[in-house]
């Protein structure tokens, strides 16, 4: 492969004196650092043949112990223990929690942090009584209101049928 070519060189505006000795001199610098293949081709094999990848046992990689970490994550906070923790503030009180062979269960855990963060963690009392509850479902006559408006509605429709 030649670093110069004639044309480009005669279209810059070289003479051929110039021309000849650019190229006279790539061609001793290219011939000066080429080595032929079949010279280091024994250096290659034995490079090659001595090196042979470590098998790597995919359990160990970081990527896999943090898929592991995450699924134990999920699993923990879709339990019953996780309950009466308000969806929101789960993970941040899974990362609470001592996870190492000799840490109390984790029922045991959770009343220790529902002590120091009890507005992570639904209340345990009951909705006041006095209040409405409209529903369309079983119950004792359980009906909605109806507005003027929905009346209205109700009867034109009856009307369109």
């Amino acid at each position: 492969m030649a670093l110069f070519k004639r044309p480009d060189l005669e279209a810059q505006g070289f003479t051929k004196e110039q021309i000849e000795y650019l190229m006279t001199e790539s061609n001793r610098s290219l011939a000066a650092n080429y080595i032929l293949k079949s010279d280091v081709q024994a250096q290659i094999d034995e490079a090659v043949k001595g090196v042979k990848p470590e098998p790597v046992d995919p359990k160990t990689t970081p990527e896999y112990m943090a898929v592991v970490e995450e699924r134990d994550m999920l699993r923990t906070i879709g339990g019953e223990e996780f309950a009466a923790v308000k969806p929101k503030f789960r993970e941040q009180v899974f990362k609470m929690l001592d996870r190492g062979e000799n840490a109390a269960a984790v029922a045991e855990q959770l009343t220790g942090i529902k002590g120091n963060y009890e507005e992570y963690f639904i209340g345990d009392e009951k909705p006041p009584q006095n209040t409405p509850q409209f529903s369309k479902g079983d119950g004792r006559s359980a009906t909605n209101p109806e507005s003027e408006e929905d009346k209205l509605v109700k009867k034109l429709s009856e009307q369109w049928k």
